[in-house]
């Protein structure tokens, strides 16, 4: 099992810049499948990113604006969000499962959430 602890999050104009970091312990971190989902209030869980060694996914609406990375010495993934769009607010949650997938259900550890909101 791995705990995960997301940060970042908060209130943001549109067109402006986010940097969620989601922080993870337990052992072989480097071997887990890391991605960010997010969720809008009456909306479903939405993919947003994953990572694992060096190959990345991205969703259809963060592609070009959002950038995933992890530092594998501090347990740690990011999340850069650029050009960011009122469409864009939702919780976003961290994941860890054992491979890369943009499916919520091949994750099988889950962080609290953090808030992101974008204002217009």
């Amino acid at each position: 099992q791995v705990q995960l602890v997301e940060s970042g999050g908060g209130l943001v104009q549109a067109g402006g810049s986010l940097r969620l970091s989601c922080v993870a312990s337990g052992r072989s971190f480097s071997n887990y499948a890391m991605a960010w989902f997010r969720q809008a209030p009456g909306k479903e869980r939405e993919f947003v990113s994953a990572i694992i060694w060096t190959y990345t996914h991205y969703g259809d609406s963060v592609q070009d604006r959002f950038t995933i990375s992890r530092d594998n010495a501090k347990n740690t993934v990011y999340l850069q969000m650029n050009s960011l769009k009122p469409e864009d607010t939702a919780v976003y949650y961290c994941a860890a499962g054992p491979g890369i997938s943009r499916v919520s259900w091949n994750y099988n550890n889950w962080g609290q959430g953090t808030q992101v909101t974008v204002s217009s």
